[in-house]
């Protein structure tokens, strides 16, 4: 702008200023972002140290844990290397068997072995029980991963009350993980106790396969060494005379205890291993015939064994009074003999029958 002489020429420009809403907004934002940062910080802060302080106990009692079960398994290690079957009290049986950690399993006999309590039948649980810990023990196979233990009831009245137990022997495998189940509680009276059958059992709960070896018995040798020294002494005195190897009653005699003895049930004692007998501990009662017609007691076979010897010699009497050139008066003594016996035994032997097979309608005399 041009005015007259004497006068200033001024040439305006304009001036850039910044526009205060544009700056108030840059500001929020990095407000805002710096909040958000803090934020983050904070949570982040607070979740390492929740994590630090929670895990912290975590990982104690988890040491805690393996530091106890390490223990465990050392004490029983050590006492396995002395005696295979662990005898337990009732602090023993608590602290090892029952409270946790476990990451084994351990088989427990609840038996009665004190001369007072008259338990034959433990006695001989006992003795293949030992068997089949000992076969676990020495085996190549031999881990921590299943023990053998034993809780006598004068020992360990407490652990019988706990476990409302009220009979002897009983086996129970205490599994490495929870409690016990019905499985694994043994059926005694049905598997019998011998080791083998034990084995079986222990093979199907704890997937441990134990191979029995049992310590040599030279009875049988020792007798069948006698029989044998005994026939030829026969045979070497009557050397002469060889009459005797044809008698035919002497061969049907043999014939007829073999007979008798597989019939009665001998070869299933042999496999199965029953207890002789069974003693209620409340009443004292022995019981010789088992209840159930899946098993069987030593006792009854014998029982059994002589009803039918019985009834054998009844008829072989009744065959005699028939065949015989005896007199007449014998002929009939023999007949009413030979009846009564089978009349009798016979009795006896359907009475166990109906015993064992429970509604069994048909009685006979005294059955």
């Amino acid at each position: 702008m041009r005015k007259g002489k004497g006068s200033i020429c001024l040439f305006s420009r304009p001036t850039l200023r910044p526009s205060w809403s544009k700056v108030s907004l840059i500001e929020g934002r990095a407000a805002n972002m710096a909040a958000r940062w803090w934020v983050w910080c904070v949570s982040v802060t607070m979740a390492v140290a929740l994590l630090i302080v929670y895990d912290v106990p975590s990982a104690s009692a988890q040491r805690k844990k393996e530091m106890v079960l390490s223990e465990k398994v050392s004490q029983l290690m050590e006492w396995t290397n002395k005696r295979p079957v662990i005898r337990m009290n009732g602090d023993k049986f608590r602290r090892l068997v029952k409270a946790p950690p476990r990451n084994y399993s351990v088989i427990v006999m609840f038996t009665a072995l004190q001369l007072h309590r008259q338990c034959v039948v433990c006695k001989q649980a006992d003795e293949e029980f030992q068997i089949l810990a000992n076969s676990w023990r020495y085996s190549s196979a031999f881990t921590n991963r299943i023990f053998f233990a034993m809780v006598d009831f004068d020992e360990g009245s407490d652990v019988f009350q706990m476990l409302n137990m009220n009979s002897a022997p009983t086996f129970i495998n205490f599994p490495a993980k929870g409690k016990p189940k019905r499985g694994d509680t043994y059926e005694l009276q049905v598997r019998g106790f011998s080791a083998e059958q034990i084995a079986r059992w222990i093979a199907d709960r704890t997937d441990v396969n134990i191979r029995v070896i049992r310590p040599p018995n030279y009875a049988g040798p020792l007798m069948l060494g006698l029989l044998l020294a005994v026939i030829g002494g026969l045979v070497y005195l009557r050397r002469s005379n060889m009459e005797f190897l044809f008698n035919k009653t002497g061969w049907a005699f043999a014939a007829l205890c073999f007979v008798l003895a597989m019939t009665s049930g001998q070869m299933w004692n042999h496999i199965r291993g029953p207890p002789y007998a069974h003693k209620n501990p409340h009443t004292g009662h022995v019981n010789y015939i088992h209840g159930s017609s899946q098993a069987q007691f030593v006792a009854e076979t014998h029982i059994v064994l002589l009803f039918n010897g019985g009834v054998t010699l009844g008829m072989v009497l009744l065959c005699e009074a028939a065949t015989s050139d005896m007199d007449i008066g014998k002929r009939k003594i023999m007949c009413v003999a030979g009846i009564g016996l089978v009349v009798l035994f016979f009795s006896w032997m359907l009475s166990i029958f109906r015993s064992k097979y429970h509604g069994y309608p048909y009685s006979f005399l005294m059955s």
